[in-house]
């Protein structure tokens, strides 16, 4: 019996303020990653700005896959596929992606496979470990935050979401609010380590069984808490108020993973999304879990939590075996639906 051929996907992603490309052979072995950020040229406005992103992938885009075909020392020709964010995002950067994608597929006769940009935070596990069903995937970044049960590869039941902010937006409401730099997030983890949760803020845990999020209210008490300080004359600690937001937010998300995952009996939660990155989330998520040694937890490398385009060639490879295939009509799709690859 022959072996089966190795399989090479090239991935290129450009939903918001990264320009990434990557090669990845059979959806779990990274062979070249190239990003290139943006946080510099965003810093300085508290946030990302729509058409400075698309103007810098224009930049970018061209440079970076260059780059990731020299490192992994291939040529077009050795590729099967070629995997790109098609939704959700900024429309403006997700088109220079999705254009770049077609204009390669249409060149070199290579079939386009158009990605989620949540399927590809969800398949960054792959590049771990291999995925084990069923499995809950614990979704967090800047403007998702979801709970997806995945009954087989490709398969993706979203059954919570956030009903308002997602914690990463909440993260970088707050931080700005305290005068925190651009991207918050990262000050507001570090900070949380530094102080203590003296303050008392609110859990949206909403009705009763309910899997879906909500942290625009914590978010609010948040910001009048330090209104309400600056107008009596009162100084907050950083420190304190960061451990009391960061252990609000991570006490539901953990509380409402550990009752999904025990609800639909999986055997394995992977963490997704930039606040992935969050150490306080990261630890909360492995302790809790630590008491169900039958359930895997899986965390990936800070390197693969933020947008990259390695996990989007790693999905990719999964909706290019089920027969998924993108044509020249493809387009940037913002608000693009979390579906099944049937």
């Amino acid at each position: 019996m022959s072996e089966q051929k190795n399989r090479f996907i090239l991935g290129i992603e450009t939903s918001c303020d990264e320009t990434a490309a990557s090669i990845v052979k059979n959806g779990e072995e990274i062979v070249a990653n190239v990003v290139a950020s943006q946080i510099d040229s965003h810093k300085r406005f508290g946030g990302v700005v729509p058409e400075i992103a698309s103007r810098h992938h224009v930049e970018q885009v061209t440079i970076v896959l260059e780059e990731v075909m020299a490192q992994a020392n291939m040529s077009f020709k050795d590729l099967d596929a070629i995997a790109v964010t098609e939704g959700p995002g900024l429309v403006g950067a997700l088109l220079i992606g999705v254009n770049a994608a077609k204009a390669l597929s249409f060149a070199h006769q290579i079939p386009l496979v158009g990605v989620h940009h949540i399927a590809g935070h969800i398949y960054a596990n792959q590049l771990v470990g291999k995925l084990l069903f069923p499995c809950l995937a614990l979704v967090v970044s800047g403007g998702h935050t979801e709970l997806v049960l995945m009954r087989e590869h490709g398969s993706f039941e979203v059954i919570g979401e956030t009903l308002d902010d997602a914690a990463g937006e909440a993260y970088d409401k707050v931080a700005r609010t305290m005068g925190l730099p651009y991207p918050g997030g990262p000050h507001i983890d570090r900070l949380a380590h530094e102080g203590e949760p003296t303050i008392k803020l609110p859990r949206a845990w909403l009705e009763e069984g309910s899997y879906h999020f909500s942290f625009s209210g914590l978010k609010s008490a948040v910001i009048n808490t330090l209104h309400n300080a600056s107008q009596k004359g009162e100084t907050i600690a950083p420190a304190d108020l960061s451990a009391s937001f960061q252990e609000s937010v991570i006490e539901v998300l953990v509380g409402k993973t550990l009752k999904a995952a025990e609800a639909y009996g999986v055997k394995q939660v992977v963490l997704a999304g930039g606040v992935a990155a969050n150490k306080g989330l990261r630890e909360a998520l492995t302790s809790a879990f630590a008491k169900f040694p039958e359930v895997n937890v899986t965390i990936p490398p800070l390197s693969l939590c933020t947008d990259n385009a390695a996990m989007i060639a790693a999905a990719g490879t999964i909706a290019f075996e089920k027969g998924i295939r993108g044509d020249m009509a493809m387009n940037g799709q913002p608000g693009l639906p979390l579906v099944s690859y049937e």
